[in-house]
């Protein structure tokens, strides 16, 4: 039996870097898919993807920014399409849960003729030490549409866990998993975690999603990550996704990691300041 050579598209990204790092502690022999590597993948240019895919019995795909953004059907047609041509045998896709969008190119993976696994995440708890969320919480003022919203966050390390379960193991094949974390929390309730915790005045501001997003083309945002906010607060922040899912408990037999678990963790890291 030949060893598993695995692509992971994202690689340095959030969950992609997690994903890379625990398949090589199993020895698994792994190729990272990045625009900057030698053997480069870039979404942008399909020249790359043949190259980057060859060889390899499975791919973590990741695609950026969102699986729901205009044109993102048509490149995973494509994408699928290839990894069919390079005999690529499994593919696992990241995507969003409750995003409808998303859910074509979430077909289009399980009708390319291969073995996948499909992995819809709630919002990660690192965009608050990673992403969008941490510069507002450095500045101690965090303002945010849909602040009724209750979200189930979910960690990074619990999607990679997952992911590389469903990479190795063929008892996750042909299965959609929607990962959340243990209990829902509002916005306001997350930023309060933080403040306890780093022991600064962090304040939380409900504002409309108009405000925000004009605040975000204020600071030059690039305009794509703009419609992907405006879509994410409007279509899917609007109670769907309020409940809590055993997917993780059932893949890992572990229950997931609890945002205040994670607060203290991350807090520890320094990444949001004082603390102590």
């Amino acid at each position: 039996m030949t060893e598993k050579k695995i692509l992971v598209l994202g690689g340095k990204g959030k969950t992609g870097r997690k994903v890379a790092e625990r398949l090589t502690k199993k020895g698994i022999t792994v190729r990272i898919g990045s625009r900057t590597e030698k053997l480069p993948f870039d979404w942008e240019d399909p020249g790359t993807w043949a190259a980057a895919m060859e060889g390899m019995d499975a791919v973590y795909v990741t695609f950026q920014p969102d699986l729901a953004v205009p044109g993102a059907v048509e490149v995973i047609e494509r994408f699928t399409a290839q990894a069919v041509k390079s005999r690529v045998q499994k593919l696992v896709l990241l995507s969003g849960r409750g995003e409808k969008e998303a859910q074509v190119c979430e077909q289009l993976v399980m009708n390319a003729g291969l073995d996948w696994t499909i992995v819809r995440a709630s919002w990660f708890n690192q965009n608050f030490n990673e992403s969008f969320l941490l510069d507002p919480i450095l500045a101690g003022h965090v303002s945010l549409p849909r602040a009724e919203a209750l979200e189930p966050f979910v960690d990074t390390d619990d999607i990679a866990d997952v992911v590389v379960a469903s990479l190795l193991d063929s008892s996750h094949n042909q299965q959609v998993y929607e990962l959340t974390g243990p209990r829902l929390m509002s916005w306001q309730q997350a930023i309060e975690e933080i403040s306890a915790a780093t022991k600064r005045d962090i304040r939380f501001e409900p504002i409309s999603i108009d405000e925000y997003i004009k605040m975000l083309r204020e600071h030059q945002v690039p305009e794509d990550f703009l419609w992907l906010i405006n879509y994410l607060f409007t279509e899917v922040l609007d109670g769907r996704n309020s409940s809590i899912t055993e997917d993780i408990e059932k893949v890992l037999g572990r229950r997931p990691k609890d945002f205040t678990e994670y607060v203290r963790e991350t807090g520890e890291t320094g990444v949001w300041g004082p603390a102590g």
